[in-house]
């Protein structure tokens, strides 16, 4: 656990996937079309702890989704890319527009597209209900699923680690 302290205390950048990270993963989309998503507040305290902190959030997301953008801008976090097919591209570029190395950037994610940014992070983390791969390649799990305070957890464990 100290090594854990000592590798989440470097980190400067914070990446979140959303699906399956923010939200339990599923979709509410009613008959027009229309989707929700479900977030957590807790999650949302643990981010605006973050950003106070001066740590570096952004959310990677595979999807597109309006409730993202609205759920971001409450809480502050101005990068957020989504309808990212490749996210290890996007999590390389902000590593270098930062000017920090990737042992300073942890990523939190849930399922295989999250893995070649899981691969490149300093810290690499996921929830208790990741995909079984991806799960092999974190260095810390969750002990919320998705959805349910796993990037409270997450933001805690950082700045803990300060």
């Amino acid at each position: 656990m100290a090594a854990l302290r000592e590798i989440a205390a470097r980190v400067r950048l914070a990446v979140f996937d959303v699906d399956g990270v923010f939200t339990d993963g599923r979709l509410w989309i009613g008959s027009d079309g229309t989707e929700f998503k479900s977030f957590s507040v807790r999650d949302g305290v643990g981010v605006k702890a973050l950003i106070a902190a001066g740590i570096e959030v952004a959310i990677i997301s595979g999807r597109a989704s309006p409730a993202v953008d609205h759920r971001m801008a409450e809480l502050g976090v101005r990068r957020v890319f989504q309808g990212i097919a490749a996210k290890a591209p996007v999590f390389a570029a902000l590593i270098e527009e930062l000017g920090i190395e990737p042992a300073e950037a942890a990523y939190l994610g849930d399922d295989t597209p999250d893995l070649p940014a899981l691969r490149m992070a300093g810290l690499p983390a996921t929830v208790v209900d990741g995909h079984p791969e991806v799960k092999a390649v974190c260095l810390w799990t969750s002990s919320a699923p998705g959805g349910h305070g796993a990037v409270r957890e997450f933001s805690d464990l950082l700045l803990e680690s300060r």
